[in-house]
């Protein structure tokens, strides 16, 4: 058993963490989730700045935003929510200026990490035992941590197919022939395909009816939300959700289902 006072005296807020994930198993599995692509969400963003490519930059903060809240790594939330706002009003000195100070704490959270897991890997194992599983939902989202919370809660019950941006998910709805995607599940705010790529795909080609569509979303933007609900999507989860909130929206967006 890991000792969680590892993370209280370091200001973890543990309490906020378990509202979102439920229980420390789930806590753990996001955990080792995150140790393994800090590195490359860290090397993301100083690529981003070094070219001044401000959009990537933001979508990268953003996901390092979502991660740490999920987490319970209040400060570093709040530093990467700062870096996404000022890459969106094009604050490339900002981001500049700034850029030690957030590659700082997230180190700082990884070794937090590290000592609280003792370097001991995650393995999510699925416990289904071959039995049938009811349906296959497919999970759209560039950000591992999501991904994984959503396989941990479903794995058992669905088979639960990920995508990490909007042109890998359209390969997949593509090559889908038996239609054994039943709902899909897609984030806006992703690098490449973009999630209004993927709707506008849907669009044109007829598929909102064969494949209900919940949307997943951190943004907090009025204008993007409604720009979403324009396709006939059946719902909208707003991050961070909880384990609750993910089991309402998915039995909605299979209740669709034909």
């Amino acid at each position: 058993m890991n000792d969680i006072n590892i993370l209280k005296e370091n200001g973890v807020d543990l309490e906020k963490s378990l509202d979102l994930l439920e229980d420390m198993e789930t806590y753990d599995e996001i955990m080792s989730e995150f140790l393994k692509k800090a590195n490359e969400k860290l090397n993301d963003l100083k690529t981003f700045s070094e070219a001044g490519d401000l959009e990537s930059y933001g979508r990268s903060a953003h996901a390092l935003k979502s991660d740490a809240r999920y987490l319970g790594f209040t400060h570093l939330a709040e530093m990467a929510l700062e870096h996404e706002m000022e890459s969106k009003d094009g604050n490339i000195n900002y981001v500049h200026d700034h850029l030690n100070e957030i590659f700082e704490e997230t180190n700082k959270m990884i070794e937090l990490g590290r000592r609280y897991l003792v370097n001991a890997p995650i393995e999510i194992v699925d416990e289904n035992n071959g039995t049938p599983k009811e349906a296959t939902i497919l999970v759209v989202d560039d950000s591992d941590l999501i991904r994984s919370f959503i396989y941990s809660i479903f794995n058992e019950r669905f088979d639960v197919v990920v995508a990490v941006d909007g042109g890998e998910a359209i390969t997949i709805i593509g090559n889908d022939t038996e239609n054994k995607i039943k709902a899909m599940f897609l984030d806006l705010n992703m690098p490449n395909v973009d999630g209004f790529g993927v709707l506008e795909y849907f669009n044109q080609n007829n598929l909102f009816a064969k494949y209900p569509v919940s949307i997943i979303t951190g943004a907090e933007d009025r204008d993007l939300i409604d720009k979403a609900f324009q396709y006939p999507i059946v719902d909208m989860l707003q991050k961070p959700f909880t384990e609750k909130d993910v089991k309402r929206i998915v039995e909605r967006t299979l209740s669709r289902a034909k």
